[in-house]
């Protein structure tokens, strides 16, 4: 892993932590008050990044907005959900956009506090509780 990967993970892991020392923050931050602008505002992002990037090629399915045929440096591995926006090249199985899926009800309840959970869980799929929770099998990490 990169030293710089290592350090926004170190980054990540202390706001995590912060959290965790502060419940009232925890509490705020995870409130739907908080959480859902945050998860549009995510989603937003996504439909902006992912129209440009598939020039238009947006379609509902499987509970996410896929983006397809975005350039392959734009999103890690086979895809990556924003929000409620699955950016992908062609990755659009099934099971796919049902693990997506789960990751875009994840975006919903964490809102934005999903970016530095989701890094300080880890890159590596069967350690990362978000990814467990989503279906490695879907999520074609088995």
């Amino acid at each position: 892993m990169p030293t710089t990967t290592r350090a926004l993970q170190r980054a990540m892991v202390r706001v995590v932590d912060l959290g965790t020392v502060l419940p009232g923050l925890r509490l705020v931050m995870l409130s739907p008050l908080v959480a859902r602008p945050g998860y549009w505002f995510a989603s937003l992002c996504g439909l902006v990044w992912g129209g440009i990037l598939s020039r238009g090629r947006l379609a509902r399915a499987g509970g996410v907005i896929v983006a397809r045929g975005c350039p392959r440096w734009a999103f890690g591995r086979g895809g990556t959900t924003i929000g409620a926006v699955y950016l992908t090249h062609d990755n659009d199985s099934a099971h796919v956009l049902q693990h997506e899926a789960v990751h875009r009800a994840q975006w919903k309840h964490y809102g934005l506090t999903f970016i530095p959970l989701y890094v300080a869980a880890g890159p590596v799929a069967e350690l990362n509780r978000f990814e467990v929770e989503a279906g490695l099998e879907k999520g074609g990490y088995r």
